[in-house]
């Protein structure tokens, strides 16, 4: 039986990737006062959403997550033609999207008893989530099945890294991501944060005392990665995720290419803008890597 993937909106995979590869899309939602909220690039921009971050430097949005609803309106077209459906969810120690599709798949398994809908907690989130995503695409073009997909995105998902800094620990401290007396403490001094996202969490690895040092520990970071697991870049997909400082990244992207190809046979990484599902916790400012290994490695 044919089958549908479905991810949510902190994928961070902009609108063409998307459409390019036939994932459904179901987005979070937004809101600078606390009471309007829009669906991120369906309603508000992510350039405008950072551009609003950095023009007003005390005011914190907030996410939300999609709905039971959101996800019933999602799944529904596919059922009806009869489609199995795979739905991919950010880590559940960051949201509850999650259950929000859990609710929404078992309410409509009533009425279509006979498609599946299995939703997976991705133990990711952002670009890392979105590049889990399109393997599950490339497994599906190659011709698996609903169950041998299934069982390589549980199989993969556990090499998934994000290695990562931003510019001041402000966002992390008001979304409740670090503990306010640590980040007080390294705002003062002006350090920058290295942090990394590993099965469903995040973990400090490091502290630097400028962005530039921060960006070249990351590249180490990830050399160091690769050495401790033994195992080659050439094996995995990597990609840079950024939020609001499009040259920045570019640069970063090209010092960590270089980097990589001094240890493996790796000739491209592509950059992916962070969204606001994530940009509301880590300011307009994140930069970093992710990877995860390619199925068929």
């Amino acid at each position: 039986m044919a089958y549908q993937i479905i991810t949510d909106g902190s994928c961070d995979l902009g609108q063409e990737i998307p459409q390019k590869a036939g994932l459904k899309v179901v987005p979070f939602y937004v809101t600078f006062d606390g009471k309007t909220y829009k669906k991120e690039i369906e309603e508000i921009g992510v350039r405008e959403f950072y551009q609003q971050m950095v023009d007003n430097p005390k005011q914190f949005p907030k996410s939300s997550l999609p709905s039971v609803q959101d996800y019933v309106e999602a799944f529904t077209p596919y059922v009806k033609e009869g489609k199995n459906i795979i739905c991919l969810c950010i880590t559940v120690k960051f949201s509850g999207s999650y259950n929000s599709a859990k609710t929404a798949a078992e309410s409509l398994k009533e009425e279509y008893p006979d498609v599946k809908i299995e939703v997976v907690d991705t133990t990711v989130n952002t670009v890392l989530q979105g590049i889990l995503a399109l393997e599950a695409v490339r497994m599906q073009q190659a011709g698996f099945s609903f169950e041998e997909t299934l069982a390589e995105i549980e199989r993969i998902k556990a090499t998934g890294r994000i290695i990562f800094t931003v510019g001041n620990y402000e966002y992390l401290i008001h979304g409740g991501r670090i503990g306010k007396v640590m980040g007080n403490a390294a705002s003062t001094l002006g350090i920058k944060p290295l942090i990394m996202l590993r099965e469903g969490e995040i973990f400090p690895t490091g502290i630097t005392r400028s962005r530039k040092k921060a960006m070249k520990r990351l590249i180490e970071q990830a050399k160091e990665h690769f050495t401790k697991i033994g195992e080659s870049p050439d094996d995995y997909r990597i990609v840079v995720g950024y939020g609001y400082d499009y040259e920045e990244a570019v640069a970063f992207r090209d010092e960590l290419l270089a980097s990589i190809k001094t240890y493996s046979d790796c000739d491209s990484i592509d950059l992916y803008q962070i969204g606001a599902t994530i940009g509301v916790h880590t300011g307009p400012y994140p930069i970093g890597l992710a990877l995860i290994r390619k199925y068929d490695k």
